[in-house]
């Protein structure tokens, strides 16, 4: 029987391996692992975390289009000349792995800055400034705002719709909802989530365009609620 632990980072990839060998720290005492073990082979072992810890919802298929591929193809790239890090795959599949080598050769801000460098080179800066003198923050920019992502985002977040919210007593349909991020999902890793696109996002969109967000992601059900804030500032 071979037996194999598992660490604790919410994700359906094993741990590195270093010489040919997986290798755990244990150090810390503090932490739970999971021990699964197989009376096989290691494809079953795979085959066996990929059934306890998988969403139970079957994944969604996307149908990208000429535009979605083009924009994937352009972000996953850049990605990779920000961490210097190259992946082997295509399309969506090669935007995660990308994001996956990312999130086990950096550490935590090293991750958010390089997402945020990665960002700067996708959207061309003279162009966010534009925006960002053009569109003030007002109601109108919020709205706005939310139904530009939904319209050309899809294809990196999944399908989308522009929700109302009330604040101080004013209506604005400034939330964009998310019912199953199509980043999430595929990385299945709440960590990643958090550092490779919330905040970094949050981050980028504020410096960039001047336009406060919050990313509300469930990390149960791949759901995410992207809010338009006011700037309170």
């Amino acid at each position: 029987m071979e037996a194999t632990l598992v660490p604790p980072c919410k994700s359906l990839f094993l741990p590195p391996r270093i010489h040919g060998r997986r290798v755990l720290s244990m150090h810390n005492p503090g932490r739970f692992y999971l021990v699964q073990s197989v009376l096989t082979d290691k494809n079953n072992l795979e085959t066996s975390l990929s059934s306890s810890l998988s969403i139970n919802e079957s994944k969604n298929v996307y149908n990208d289009n000429w535009f979605d591929s083009l924009a994937i193809r352009h972000l996953s790239g850049s990605l990779q000349a920000s961490t210097g890090l190259i992946c082997n795959k295509s399309g969506y599949d090669g935007l995660v792995e990308a994001a996956t080598m990312a999130s086990k050769c950096f550490n935590t801000m090293e991750q958010r800055k390089l997402v945020i460098k990665t960002l700067e080179t996708a959207f061309p800066r003279p162009i966010l400034s534009l925006i960002r003198k053009l569109v003030r923050p007002s109601k109108f920019a919020r709205e706005y705002f939310a139904v530009f992502t939904t319209i050309f985002f899809a294809w990196l977040i999944g399908p989308c719709e522009v929700r109302e919210s009330e604040f101080e007593g004013r209506k604005e349909k400034n939330i964009v909802h998310v019912p199953k991020c199509r980043f999430l999902e595929g990385t299945n890793c709440v960590g990643m989530c958090t550092n490779l696109c919330k905040m970094p996002s949050q981050a980028f969109i504020k410096d960039s365009l001047g336009m406060p967000i919050n990313m509300v992601p469930s990390k149960h059900f791949t759901l995410c609620l992207v809010l338009a804030l006011p700037n309170l500032s």
